[in-house]
């Protein structure tokens, strides 16, 4: 990865957070990576990768296949992809509500340093987007008006159900919709479109001379050298 080009292509998007909650900044890294600096990590720019890729012909997947996906891709240089986590609160299991709790709507995404659930937090935090049901207790009758995935940022992102890498049981995993703002788990078996992401910042790892570099370095040096040693027997 070239460096000039990152601090270069590095654009950056800030979005109006939820009441309640710090301003979060989605970067872009360019080819295809958005650092979100709010919870340390990149994304992929496209949210249905695995089908713009060739790998999946419409992008939905079981979870182990997604899980599977997720692991073995390799992309802009990097091969530590997953699937965002989700964090299961309170008593094992949903604990449904339309606020603050782990299923349901308007869940809880990040509070004293712990991220509950990633898909959540950008969707909420970050982009503020609406769920369905306003923040309340229990089922709502009637939606909201402006929910939904209106605004998708920087991401190339659909409004649908979304895997996370995070079992709920044996036979079930966490997932997010972010066409209505729910979260919840259903079987494993279920079909579902898959987003990977990779802790840190991909920007910090360009850090890091290539090996081209250091040959590049290398090379200087030994011309340094060359020219000193030559300086010292002409005189």
């Amino acid at each position: 990865m070239n460096i000039k080009h990152f601090a270069a292509a590095a654009a950056a998007v800030t979005f109006g957070a939820l009441s309640g909650t710090a301003q979060a900044t989605l970067l872009d890294r360019g080819k295809g990576l958005i650092y979100d600096d709010a919870l340390n990590i990149t994304w992929l720019q496209d949210w249905n990768y695995a089908k713009t890729s060739g790998y999946d012909a419409d992008g939905r997947m079981s979870w182990e296949a997604a899980v599977t996906w997720a692991d073995q891709l390799t992309y802009g240089g990097f091969s530590d992809w997953r699937l965002p986590t989700i964090v299961d609160t309170g008593t094992p299991g949903c604990n449904f509500s339309s606020n603050g709790t782990d299923c349901g709507y308007n869940v809880q995404t990040a509070s004293n340093g712990t991220v509950y659930s990633e898909m959540a937090h950008v969707y909420y935090a970050t982009l503020g987007n609406k769920a369905y049901c306003a923040p309340g207790i229990g089922y709502c009758s009637t939606s909201q008006a402006g929910f939904g995935f209106i605004n998708t940022g920087l991401f190339a992102a659909e409004a649908d159900s979304y895997w996370s890498g995070t079992e709920a049981n044996g036979v079930a995993a966490w997932y997010f919709d972010t066409g209505n703002g729910s979260q919840g788990f259903e079987f494993k078996s279920y079909e579902f479109r898959a987003v990977a992401v990779r802790s840190g910042d991909v920007l910090a790892v360009s850090a890091v001379p290539e090996p081209e570099t250091y040959a590049l370095m290398l090379a200087g040096l030994a011309v340094l050298t060359a020219v000193a040693k030559q300086r010292r027997r002409s005189r």
